[in-house]
């Protein structure tokens, strides 16, 4: 005889289910090309990949500017100012990456709010 399994009369066995993956919805894909827009150098992955999208490239020109300036007192600090300038510097760079994380959330909360400063210099490049 066969051992059976502990059930009661009348009470279907217990289903298990797992969740099924479910691929990345556009929303999703939306939504995290705009947050690596202000996330620096990572910036080209939105531009090579969703730069039709005309969500995704407002946000994408705003990251381009916040790069730019970062690259510009980057190249400041290496190179000609003196170093009675660099907290100057370092506050500009606490700045920019306050706006990227202003645009993170403006991205999270489906916003295309130009950013204080960098919104008007955004709207004058062409993608």
């Amino acid at each position: 005889m066969e051992p059976q399994e502990n059930q009661t009369a009348g009470v279907p066995p217990e289903q298990t289910t797992t969740p099924v993956p479910t691929a990345p919805s556009a929303n999703n894909n939306h939504l995290l090309m705009g947050i690596l827009s202000y996330l620096g150098p990572l910036v080209i992955v939105p531009y090579l990949m969703a730069k039709d999208d005309a969500f995704v490239k407002f946000h994408i020109k705003q990251g381009l500017v916040l790069l730019g300036i970062s690259v510009i007192i980057f190249v400041l600090n290496t190179s000609v100012l003196p170093w009675m300038l660099y907290p100057l510097t370092g506050l500009i760079n606490l700045g920019v990456f306050v706006l990227s994380i202003v645009g993170i959330v403006n991205v999270i909360n489906h916003k295309e709010a130009a950013l204080p400063l960098v919104g008007d210099l955004a709207k004058k490049i062409t993608i």
